[in-house]
């Protein structure tokens, strides 16, 4: 019989890239079993902090921090932390009592996912990028089942135990708009500089903007800075009169895809997913400081499916930014073309199929029945 209710942890995040395909199973999760009472575990630190109160869902912080990139003093602090937050994390699974723990990455999945193998609560575990980051690789050896975005990334965890689902985005991106977006005449490009890094992306497309300004056609930005870049960057296109409007953050993503043609954007994960999901043509610039240059693999993925374009960042300039951008607008079905490509690359249906997937582990344990 089915519990009342189903009680769910979901632990990981630190970036968008980790949480927000989180918040998509746990809103399908919710649809599905309704009643479904499920708790965040992550850290203060990390974007879940800040965001998933807004979401309506509770979190739970540990001390944890990750181990690669920090230099020796910090791989050892991150190491000596481990035992406080296996211990936290046994602390919040016996009060919770979750039916089952879905790690989404970030160093704040590994204590409660292991915790909760060392209980016998059923786990699993989603990998976003198409290079399995240090955490998932443990937690692949571990969990249940593993969950991934691309074929590519099923070599790195043992036969039978993964498979191939997409990454989960917002239902934004999964519905259709509730009326056609307007759409400028002008060739409209949606810049989005991404969490990490995007001081690069604006700097080179505002040297890029001053030399398309001429465009045939004519050329419209939309363009997301990031906090604390939309004023200058703002200026900038004033300055070389490029028509554009400029926000720190756009709350309604799924609509800015929905109104231009092409994308310039990093390749995390979500990024990667979300044009997927709504059928875009991008022009990827991966941050080249991502843990094992997975957002270039991720990019890889798209470019040799015929979907997108690269600049790597050191060959990024606004000469060869405006060279590529005035090439494709020139060549609006080759656009079209690469945007059907995206499209057939992505699986909308990624948070049903996991929540499917996990349902049928519970199933397995005798703990619950199809929702």
């Amino acid at each position: 019989m089915m519990p009342a209710p189903l009680r769910v942890i979901i632990a990981g995040g630190g970036t968008g890239g980790h949480l927000f395909p989180g918040v998509a199973v746990a809103d399908e999760f919710r649809r599905r079993v309704p009643g479904t009472e499920i708790l965040f575990v992550g850290t203060r630190r990390g974007i879940e902090s800040r965001v998933l109160g807004r979401q309506g869902y509770d979190l739970r912080t540990i001390p944890v921090s990750g181990l690669r990139g920090k230099g020796a003093f910090g791989f050892l602090g991150g190491l000596m932390k481990i035992p406080a937050a296996l211990t936290a994390s046994r602390d919040i699974l016996e009060k919770f009592e979750p039916h089952l723990v879905f790690g989404v990455g970030g160093y704040a999945s590994g204590p409660a996912v292991l915790a909760a193998r060392l209980m016998g609560i059923p786990t699993a575990v989603a990998e976003q990028n198409a290079v399995p980051g240090l955490t998932n690789r443990i937690l692949g050896k571990v969990a249940r089942r593993v969950f991934v975005s691309f074929p590519e990334t099923l070599s790195f965890f043992a036969s039978g135990k993964a498979v191939v689902t997409g990454n989960p985005v917002r239902r934004g991106f999964i519905e259709a708009p509730s009326e056609t977006p307007a759409r400028d005449s002008r060739f409209t490009v949606l810049v989005v500089g991404g969490s990490q890094g995007a001081g690069a992306v604006n700097a080179a497309f505002v040297d890029a903007a001053s030399r398309l300004r001429d465009l045939e056609g004519g050329l419209y930005l939309i363009h997301q800075t990031g906090p604390g870049g939309d004023q200058v960057v703002r200026e900038a296109y004033e300055r070389v009169h490029v028509a554009a409007e400029v926000h720190p953050f756009i709350e309604d993503m799924a609509a800015a895809y929905d109104r231009a043609d092409l994308l310039v954007c990093r390749a995390g994960a979500t990024t990667v997913a979300e044009i997927t999901a709504r059928g875009k043509a991008a022009v990827f610039v991966p941050f080249p400081h991502a843990a094992g240059d997975h957002q270039r693999k991720n990019a890889e993925v798209l470019v040799r499916g015929g979907a997108g374009e690269m600049i790597l960042q050191k060959d990024l300039t606004g000469e060869a930014l405006a060279g590529l951008i005035e090439r494709l607008s020139r060549d609006r079905d080759r656009v079209a073309k690469m945007a059907g490509k995206a499209r057939k690359l992505g699986n909308v249906n990624a948070a049903r199929d996991i929540v499917t997937f996990c349902l049928e582990l519970l199933e397995e344990k005798n703990t619950v029945v199809k929702g």
